[in-house]
């Protein structure tokens, strides 16, 4: 077993808000490392915990989305997800939430896969990526946030293997907790 390394935590000697708002707030930090070095000009990125989810259906299928990100100037493959909302009482009610609201499917066994962080230098949040087994259709319509213009698709395990090996899934969010589930489910 590998023993988790020192905490060599830095001493925070100042911050400042420079951007406060809902989604992002931007802060910018002068820290003393634990050598005395001092480092004035670091920027941390807040964000609220984010949620995905790996469904799948009764047969089998991945339930996929697809969606345009300015970020990148793309329309991407993606996992079902979202932000934590501070009213849900744990992560896995925000991501039951998401799958409902972005496709309409719900139901099914839940487990929490893992919980990971999109850049642990700069943001100060996780991502929590839960697993759901058979899921279905439990309402006909999508309940979209004015931002969202959301494709769903229903995929085979090959055809999802296959946007894992072509690079056509982006999202390193997305990313790690496909690749693991593909791992420990002898997918690959």
């Amino acid at each position: 077993m590998v023993n988790q390394p020192e905490n060599r935590k830095w001493q925070l000697l100042s911050s400042e808000y420079l951007h406060r708002e809902p989604w992002l707030t931007v802060a910018h930090n002068a820290y003393r490392l634990p050598d005395g070095r001092v480092a004035p000009d670091y920027y941390i990125l807040e964000y609220p915990d984010w949620v995905n989810v790996i469904a799948r259906t009764a047969e089998g299928l991945f339930l996929l989305i697809s969606q345009y990100r300015p970020g990148l100037d793309a329309t991407c493959f993606e996992l079902v997800a979202g932000v934590c909302d501070r009213d849900d009482t744990a992560p896995l009610a925000s991501a039951q939430r998401e799958l409902l609201e972005e496709t309409g499917f719900g139901g099914g066994s839940w487990r929490e896969l893992m919980s990971i962080s999109a850049n642990a230098s700069t943001t100060n949040n996780l991502t929590h990526c839960f697993v759901a087994e058979g899921v279905h259709r439990i309402a006909d319509h999508q309940d979209l946030d004015a931002t969202e213009d959301i494709q769903v698709h229903l995929l085979t395990v090959d055809e999802v293997r296959e946007l894992l090996c072509s690079n056509a899934i982006k999202q390193a969010t997305h990313l790690a907790p496909l690749w693991r589930y593909f791992a420990e489910n002898s997918l690959l």
